[in-house]
C-alpha cells in the first residue's frame, strides 16, 4: 500500500514538530523551507523561498498539504509575500491538488478588545494590517477548489520562545489594569492538534473549515507574569504594559470536539515545563 503523503510548507518550528509526529505514524513528510539543514532526519527536505516568485523547486505530488509558513518580519510587503502570495504559488506549483490543504492562521484575524469571548462563529474584523493580510490568506484557503481547513493559533508558547520569561527575568510585570487577557497554546500542542486533524482526514473524518486552537485558560497577561515571578523568585521592579493584540478570550469548543486533548491545557502547565530547562 501506498504511504500517505504531505508535504509541509513553511516547515519551521511547528512544522518539524508536525512533520516527526507524522513520520513516526508512517507518513511520507516532505518539509519545504529556505534553510533545509535544520530539519529533522524524518523530513525530505525541499529547499525553496515561499516569498519569492521563483523561490519554489518542483514540489512532489501530495495528498495533504499544511501551509504553515511564518513571516520574519512585520513588514507587511513580507506579509503579503508568505501569507498570500505563497499560498498562491504553492497551490498552483503541485502537480496535482491535494485531498485537503491546512492553513495555519492566527487569531489576529479577530478585531474585538474588551474582553469578549471569541470563537470560530464570532466576526473577522481585524484592526491590523497584518490581520487583514492573514485573513485575506483565509479567505484564499477556503475559497480554493480542494478542502480547506483554517487553523487559528493564539500566542504560541515553548522550546525558544523566551520573550515573556526575559521580561519576568528582567523584573518587568504587566500592570494589573487595565485588564488584558492573554490567550497562548504551547507548540507541542500546535503540532499534536494538526497531526490530530491529519489523522481524521485520513480516516475520512469530518473537518470543519475553521479551528481556533488555544489551551482552556485565557487569562490576564499580568496574572501569567507574576506567577511567573514568583516561581523565577524575582522580584518586580517595573509595570510596563505587554504588547499584545486586543483583550478577547478565546473558546476552544470545536477543538475539544474533535476528542484532541491538550498536553497543556493551562499556562501554569506548559511554563512549568519550560522552567525546568536551562536559560
Amino acid at each position: 500500500m501506498q504511504k500517505i503523503r504531505v508535504l509541509i510548507a513553511g516547515c519551521g518550528d511547528v512544522g518539524s514538530a508536525l512533520g516527526v509526529s507524522l513520520a513516526a505514524e508512517g507518513v511520507e513528510v516532505y518539509g519545504l523551507r529556505r534553510t533545509i539543514n535544520q530539519l529533522p532526519e524524518a523530513i525530505q527536505p525541499l529547499a525553496g523561498d515561499l516569498s519569492s516568485a521563483d523561490g519554489l523547486p518542483a514540489l512532489p505530488a501530495c495528498d495533504y498539504l499544511v501551509y504553515a509558513a511564518a513571516a520574519k518580519s512585520r513588514d507587511l510587503e513580507v506579509y503579503r509575500s508568505v501569507y498570500v502570495d505563497g499560498l498562491k504559488r504553492v497551490l498552483a506549483a503541485l502537480p496535482q491538488p491535494p485531498k485537503r490543504l491546512f492553513l495555519t492562521s492566527s487569531t489576529g484575524v479577530y478585531g474585538q478588545h474588551e474582553h469578549e469571548w471569541v470563537d470560530e462563529f464570532s466576526a473577522t474584523e481585524p484592526d491590523s494590517p497584518s490581520g487583514q493580510i492573514l485573513l485575506e490568506s483565509e479567505q484564499i484557503a477556503l475559497s480554493a477548489s480542494v478542502p480547506a481547513t483554517v487553523v487559528r493559533f493564539s500566542g504560541i508558547y515553548g522550546p525558544g520562545r523566551t520573550h515573556l520569561l526575559n521580561q519576568v527575568r528582567a523584573g518587568i510585570q504587566a500592570p494589573e489594569s487595565p485588564v488584558h487577557f492573554s490567550n497562548r497554546i504551547h507548540r507541542d500542542d500546535c503540532a499534536g492538534f494538526l497531526a490530530h486533524l491529519v489523522g481524521m482526514a485520513i480516516r475520512g473524518e469530518t473537518l470543519a473549515p475553521i479551528y481556533l486552537t488555544s489551551d482552556n485558560a485565557p487569562t490576564p497577561i499580568s496574572e501569567v507574569m507574576g506567577w511567573l515571578a514568583q516561581q523565577l523568585d524575582v522580584e518586580i521592579t517595573e509595570r510596563k504594559p505587554v504588547r499584545r493584540g486586543g483583550s478577547k478570550r478565546c473558546r476552544n469548543l470545536r477543538l475539544q470536539a474533535t476528542g484532541y486533548k491538550l498536553k497543556y491545557p493551562d499556562f501554569k502547565t506548559g511554563f512549568s515545563e519550560l522552567l525546568k530547562e536551562p536559560k
